[in-house]
């Protein structure tokens, strides 16, 4: 998109135009985090299922637990002393904050197809590698599994929940699988999930074609054996017509 089409600069502090133009993930950067003792990590199939209203449910679930583990964490911290006496007495003892919790992906979207996977995106107030030694453990606490770092790009840490194998997957209230998101301030991607759900939820046209599309690639995907990367790819090109309809449809250009 043209920068001359472009009505407001920011959104909620992010640059449209990274919005717009996002970069692309360096695979070759990725920064794989080891599995720790007993866990045992699994691929999830790509299978595209009808909405199921118990999501939102699910993912206020998570969120409890996330708010949860990092309020714990803290009083812990405290209570065993670990800050300086001259940090306590200034107040200015290191701490990450939550800047925002949203669910976000399909699963967010009310009567969209999804894959039964809900999606988090956690904004901290910093993600480094030394704040990691703050907010890990609060989500390793809430049962988290850290997967990866992504440096180049938008710095983004990856943690995943998954049910123990064998556990039983019919019962009225399993909680399904989890992919969490964790960013840094004003990150554009997370503003772009935000705003692509958002249109999907009052754009009925929109969210029609999406499960089309969705459906198709999963298909598409089983079929070649290919993994999420590939399912991701081959809907890159409706997910961009979707968010530029979705900028001009919310007034952010022309």
């Amino acid at each position: 998109m043209e920068q001359k089409d472009i009505k407001d600069e920011t959104v909620n502090g992010v640059p449209l135009q990274a919005i717009l133009d996002p970069i692309s993930d360096d695979a070759a950067s990725v920064e794989r985090i080891p599995a720790r003792p007993g866990t045992v990590r699994t691929t999830l199939p790509i299978v595209i299922v009808e909405y199921d209203q118990k999501w939102p449910k699910y993912f206020e679930i998570y969120k409890s637990r996330i708010v949860d583990a990092f309020a714990s964490y803290s009083s812990q911290q405290m209570l065993k002393d670990k800050l300086s006496k001259q940090e306590l007495t200034t107040g200015q003892a290191q701490q990450v904050a939550i800047l925002g919790l949203e669910h976000i992906g399909s699963t967010s979207v009310p009567g969209l197809p999804a894959k039964a996977v809900i999606d988090i995106d956690l904004v901290l107030s910093d993600i480094g590698l030394e704040a990691e030694k703050l907010y890990v453990p609060c989500l390793e606490a809430a049962g988290f599994d850290f997967r990866l770092r992504e440096p180049k790009w938008h710095d983004h840490r990856f943690f995943a929940y998954r049910r123990p194998p064998g556990s039983d997957t019919a019962g009225t209230d399993a909680m399904p699988d989890c992919n969490l998101h964790v960013w840094g301030p004003r990150s554009p991607e997370a503003e772009r999930h935000r705003i692509f759900r958002d249109w999907l939820r009052q754009n009925t046209e929109d969210r029609e074609l999406y499960a089309q599309v969705k459906k198709e690639c999963a298909m598409a995907s089983r079929k070649g054996g290919e993994g999420m990367e590939k399912y991701t790819a081959r809907k890159e090109t409706h997910v961009r017509e979707i968010m530029e309809r979705a900028c001009r449809g919310f007034g952010y250009v022309d």
